[in-house]
């Protein structure tokens, strides 16, 4: 008769204690990571909406109305003023949501500036702090710098 040999449930056990501590260990190295990237997303998409914004302004010698809202970057707007250059092919292919699925806002003329790119936050509602708050193009740097800082 052949004798079976394997793991003990004491070793088993040990080996999963050993696990769990190392996979503590690294949730803590990379917490606060998947906030910095959110961030980093919204300042890229930022910068993308504002490109086109530009590239819209250049071709057509207006910028779209707050009510033509950001769909004026995909589709032509059928309501007034309407772009007289538009590009035939848009100014942006789609409209992406924010790190947290909500819509990017825009408004026109800006509380901020000469329009005011922003996302609403994690909550997807106006005001708010930390995460929550409302990042734009007016504060989406000193928001990622502030959150380096908690670090």
């Amino acid at each position: 008769m052949q004798k079976q040999s394997g793991f003990s449930l004491l070793e088993i056990l040990v080996a999963m204690a050993i696990m769990a501590i190392l996979g503590g260990i690294m949730v803590g190295q990379f917490m606060g990571k998947t906030e910095e990237a959110n961030f980093q997303k919204l300042k890229g998409d930022i910068e993308v909406i504002n490109s086109a914004l530009i590239q819209y302004h250049a071709d057509n010698f207006l910028l779209p109305t707050t009510e033509q809202g950001l769909e004026a970057l995909v589709t032509k707007p059928e309501i007034s003023p309407e772009p007289k250059n538009y590009s035939r092919r848009g100014y942006l292919p789609e409209l992406k949501d924010d790190p947290w699925g909500n819509p990017y806002q825009y408004a026109y003329p800006g509380e901020y500036g000469e329009y005011d790119i922003y996302s609403l936050g994690a909550d997807g509602e106006e005001g708010g702090e930390g995460m929550a708050a409302d990042i734009g193009n007016w504060n989406v740097d000193e928001a990622i710098k502030a959150l380096k800082q908690q670090d």
